[in-house]
Order: structure tokens, then sequence, then C-alpha cells
């Protein structure tokens, strides 16, 4: 990432509302491209999807790089303020069930940018920043499931997210997308009081 790249990344204004909506209608149809097509996915494709001109794109992402992190961000973001969501609207090994899906998909669209990732995945405060959010998100669920007496007492946040990375991966190596729900139910099986 160049100097320029990166002051462009980190030296955020808040935007006006009509810039504010087509940026997260870019993150949208990126996400959904890049999780489709892996980082080679067409940025005008991107931005005619997002019903933006590529102009509009690239003064806000001077650089794929730059969209794929923010897509990134995003997705972590989402998938974190999901658990309150979840939480709220469903009983509670249902809502723990619906984040862990969610945090597989995840993981899949995730794989598609792998290569552009690999810088922020392995800076640490990076890594431990994400992990942070997510083993919150988990413990979160975990407590309204223990507080509803459907979850085993004591259950380490970091396990569930260890065991789910675990599950994404194999998932991903074999192609099959249904056993990581067999493996989730496993999972559960090992959260839930029986």
């Amino acid at each position: 990432m160049t100097g320029t790249e990166e002051g462009a990344a980190t030296s955020r204004r808040p935007l006006r509302a009509d810039a504010q909506r087509n940026e997260d209608r870019l993150l949208e149809a990126a996400a959904a491209a890049f999780a489709r097509e892996g980082a080679g996915a067409s940025v005008k494709d991107i931005a005619r999807q997002a019903g933006v001109g590529v102009g509009t794109l690239y003064r806000r992402f001077p650089s794929k790089e730059l969209l794929i992190e923010a897509v990134y961000r995003h997705e972590v973001r989402r998938l974190c303020e999901a658990a309150d969501e979840l939480a709220a609207a469903l009983p509670p090994v249902a809502a723990l069930r619906t984040w862990m899906e969610r945090f597989i998909d995840f993981m899949a669209a995730k794989q598609g940018m792998a290569d552009v990732l690999r810088v922020i995945l392995t800076d640490e405060s990076e890594k431990l920043h994400t992990r942070t959010l997510l083993v919150d998100a988990i413990a979160h669920l975990l407590a309204a499931a223990e507080g509803a007496s459907v979850a085993r007492p004591g259950v380490d946040a970091r396990d569930v997210l260890m065991s789910l990375g675990g599950i994404s991966l194999m998932a991903a190596n074999e192609g099959q997308r249904e056993l990581a729900g067999r493996l989730i139910d496993l999972l559960l099986y090992g959260v839930v009081e029986g």
C-alpha cells in the first residue's frame, strides 16, 4: 500500500448522507462480487451493480486493495453487530447457530480475497482487533444461552471461534457447505446442555 493509499484509508471524515449511501452500496456490491469471483472481480461491474460511476468508486477507494480492505472491515463489523440483533430476535440456541452459519459464509467469502488480505491478516494488531470483536460477539450469544439455561456454563468464546475457524477451513477444502452445517451441529452439541 502506498503512502497515498494509506492516507486515504486512514483520514476518514464523516460523509454526507448521499455519499454514505453510495459507500454502503459499493461495499455491499463489492462483497457480493468478491465472494462470487474473488479478488479478480471487475471494479467497473462493482460500480455498476452499486448504481454509481467508476469515478465515485475510485474517489472513495483509490485502489482495489483499499476496496477489499474496506469490504473486509465492513463485513466483520456487520457480522459482529448481527450477534445483538440475533440475540434479540431469536431463542438463544437458534441465535447462536444462525450467527455460526453467518460466520462460515463470511469466511468463505474472505477466501476469495485471501491474497490481497494477507497483509491485513498478518498484521498482529489487526488480527487481535478482529479476533476480539468476534470473540465478544460469540461471548454475547453464549451469555444469552447460558442465561436461558440452555448452554453449558463456562464455554470459552475463544474456543468456539477457533472451532468455527477449523470448520470453515475443512468445509472450504472439501468444497462442501453442507459439511459446515453438520460440523456446526456437532459444535453446538458440545455447547448446548442436553
